[in-house]
């Protein structure tokens, strides 16, 4: 069943790929959200958040080469598709509007 909204981690991953562009695999997208988005995930839960946005459209894996220093594995790297990139403008607007006007966010405001 797909679904019309991103949950706040699917965006944040989504904004990762898009970050790192052709670099873009399990840790480094963990890494970039742990320094750039100052958050600490689990490497599961990037590849579980992956595996549901490739389900819904809006990212694809492809394999690399095979390396000895992995035991032989490739790495699985992610590419947001245009659909993603729909969703996380559309999700940029939703956030805009909302944040639009709140005098509790204005800096110097007093929680």
């Amino acid at each position: 069943m797909e679904r019309e909204y991103l949950t706040d981690f699917e965006l944040i991953a989504l904004l990762a790929v898009l970050r790192l562009g052709d670099g873009a695999y399990g840790v480094t997208i963990a890494r970039e959200l742990e320094q750039t988005g100052r958050r600490t995930v689990l490497l599961g839960a990037i590849y579980a958040a992956l595996n549901r946005l490739e389900a819904n459209g809006l990212v694809r894996s492809s394999h690399g080469e095979s390396t000895a220093a992995r035991g032989g594995r490739a790495k699985r790297y992610f590419t947001v598709t245009p659909k993603g990139v729909r969703a996380v403008k559309d999700a940029r607007r939703s956030f805009t509007a909302l944040w639009s006007g709140l005098r509790q966010l204005d800096e110097g405001a007093t929680p």
